[in-house]
């Protein structure tokens, strides 16, 4: 283990898997899991005939991540590694892929697709692979994509198929479930090993020496006192909606934006409260809907000038905001060369974050260089993966020394460490809070949390604590159960999950037959327009396209986005739109070089059926009726028929 540079705490809880058990690796952020991965695998490629390795990752940029860091600098010289994400053309022949190679790194959608995939060149059966690597593997629960894949191991095992892979699995917290106690939190831990069919494992004997390879930070409370509120023009607001009895729908909509600006003015400060406010109506002057529009408009026009004098006001500057800013000065200007990285909620308070930084002077002179770091995506806020290496490199160099991030920095993402961890506007759980926490890994780091006394947050961070050590406590409870108690409760745990996922596909597919696809009625989400039925829409490449021609007469077609990744049978066009509202709806595709369709994302768009309101459905897969398969040929015979000659 010595060419590996291990430390014998990483020996430690690889000892099990050499042997060829299932086990998940328990060790915080920077305690080198995913190197004891790596050698695990070269001593399988090693010792086991015509093996095979699959790691699987639930973030596409870990992909390269795990390829260019790790696997290929230690396995590359000795053994065939692959890459495949939904960015490079190898996942249309997947299967070819895994054939032809000893490792293949990928995201767990592209072998969940293959798993279920009958096509000869995509498929590939859980008997090819004889080493199943789960990095973050405490996604692996309910109807996570980790999840499904484990179930139909599960499934097999349970009906005593094989042959069937070792599994590692790698995770720096398994949490609590949202257990509280430690009953049980235990369960939850169990859950997960059953769901992963493997014991875990941390360090015991060497616990002292993984202390001090990867020490932990010296957290600090930034508490601060309740701040001045602010809300007499909201209150004419509420008032005249009420006097004036508009239509719900369109009030609602503009209360969203009033209450978006107060959880903003919470965080930040209150002028980029108004500005949020400014930017929304200035959208509205170009394209209002109706005269609710109009009114609501004019309101905030006749108390704009007040709104921006309160947001320019000094008293009602946001203490939280100055405790950060002494906590940035505190740590840039001690003379240490220092990195450090800002945790917050949304990419709207990271921006507005940005924004202060590099116009605070104290900030500035103290030779602070920052930038923001956001998940990747399609969107004005979101970043393409070469944006993030970016970033991250710069962050490396020096050329930047503070990251203002989502959560996106939290997990996964192969950051340098910092001295100091800032949380800042955060309600997560006690495994975000170690992710985030795990990032100070410099000597003498420390990790702040700022709050008000007695608000939300302050209250969430010291559950979060307590749900830390609990997590550690049930871990040790599961440790000591005899082999033969781990093994009959991990096996009833399985059975129960199979039969439970049985039953909810029976009670689903029942839901879907009663109810036809036509009796169904699609309304837009931003005014409430009804602009398709149930029936227009059809499933293909795991996308849901409108395929009714006249749909396009209730859109605006907007810019075409750039994505790092091709595709088989269709490529992406522009981004679609509410022609009335401007709701954004999703965006058409371009199928087999001649079928131009819009794809829909179903939480923009409101379920009715007569008689009957249906709930907000966030996912296709949850509409109460069944969604046909696209027909290309009967599609084209009745749209296009000149496309067939």
């Amino acid at each position: 283990m010595a060419d590996f540079g291990l430390h014998t705490y990483q020996q430690e809880v690889v000892e099990r898997a050499l042997k060829g058990e299932n086990i998940i690796i328990w060790l915080p952020t920077g305690g080198g899991k995913t190197r004891a991965a790596v050698y695990v695998a070269k001593k399988h490629l090693e010792t086991t005939p015509n093996a095979k390795v699959m790691v699987l990752v639930n973030k596409v940029h870990l992909v390269d991540q795990h390829y260019n860091k790790e696997f290929e600098p230690y396995l590359g010289h000795t053994f065939i590694i692959k890459k495949v994400s939904g960015e490079n053309k190898e996942k249309d022949f997947f299967g070819l892929v895994v054939q032809q190679s000893q490792v293949v790194i990928c995201t767990a959608q592209i072998l969940y697709n293959a798993l279920i995939n009958k096509e000869e060149a995509r498929h590939v059966e859980l008997s090819d692979i004889t080493l199943l690597i789960i990095d973050e593997c405490h996604h692996t629960q309910k109807e996570e994509v980790y999840n499904k894949v484990m179930r139909l191991y599960v499934e097999k095992k349970l009906k005593g198929e094989k042959p069937l892979p070792q599994i590692l699995g790698l995770t720096a917290s398994p949490g609590t479930g949202g257990a509280k106690t430690l009953d049980k939190a235990v369960e939850h831990v169990l859950e997960i090993c059953a769901n992963l069919d493997s014991a875990i494992v941390s360090a015991k004997e060497y616990a002292s020496e993984l202390k001090e390879v990867v020490p932990r930070p010296r957290k600090i409370f930034k508490i601060v006192k309740e701040r001045i509120k602010v809300s007499i023009f909201f209150i004419p607001v509420f008032i005249s909606i009420r006097e004036k009895n508009r239509p719900l729908a369109q009030c609602a909509l503009h209360l969203r934006q009033y209450n978006d600006a107060l959880l903003i003015n919470d965080t930040l400060r209150m002028i980029d409260a108004y500005r949020s406010l400014e930017e929304y109506y200035s959208k509205k002057r170009t394209n209002p809907i109706d005269e609710t529009d109009t009114f609501l408009l004019e309101l905030f026009e006749e108390n704009q000038v007040e709104l921006r004098n309160l947001a320019m006001d000094s008293r009602f500057e946001n203490p939280k905001m100055d405790e950060l800013q002494s906590t940035l000065l505190e740590q840039f200007r001690s003379g240490v060369p220092s990195r450090a990285i800002i945790f917050s909620k949304t990419r709207k308070s990271i921006h507005c974050l940005k924004d202060w930084v590099l116009t605070n002077r104290a900030l500035q002179e103290a030779g602070i260089k920052a930038d923001i770091l956001t998940g990747a995506g399609n969107g004005i806020t979101y970043m393409t993966q070469n944006e993030q290496a970016e970033i991250i490199k710069n962050f490396r160099m020096g050329s930047l020394n503070l990251l203002i991030s989502t959560s996106v920095a939290e997990e996964g993402l192969d950051i340098p460490e910092c001295n100091l961890v800032v949380r800042y506007g955060l309600l997560t759980n006690e495994i975000a809070q170690q992710q985030a926490s795990g990032r100070a890994r410099a000597r003498n780091a420390q990790y702040a949390f700022v709050a008000q006394a007695g608000g939300r947050e302050d209250r969430r961070e010291r559950i979060n604590e307590y749900l830390e050590e609990l997590t550690g406590q049930a871990i040790g409870r599961v440790q000591t159960m005899t082999p033969q108690e781990f093994c009959s409760k991990i096996t009833q745990l399985q059975e129960m999950a199979v039969t439970c996922t049985k039953i909810e596909l029976k009670r689903q597919a029942e839901k879907r037959s009663r109810n036809t696809a036509s009796s169904f009625q699609l309304s837009c989400r931003g005014c409430f327009t009804p602009v398709a039925s149930g029936s227009d829409i059809k499933l293909v490449e795991n996308m849901y396209i409108n395929v009714n021609p006249a749909f396009k007469n209730h859109y605006n077609v907007g810019d075409k986005p750039t994505l790092e990744r091709s595709f088989k049978d269709w490529e992406p066009g522009c981004k679609i739109s509410c022609k009335k509202c401007n709701k954004k709806w999703g965006n058409e595709i371009k199928y087999m070089k001649c079928a131009i369709m819009p794809n829909l994302a179903i939480k923009n768009f409101a379920l009715g059926s007569p008689g009957q309101e249906w709930p907000p459905v966030k996912k296709w897969k949850d509409v109460p009726f069944t969604v046909e398969d696209f027909n290309f040929k009967e599609y084209c015979q009745e749209n296009n028929p000149d496309l067939l000659d």
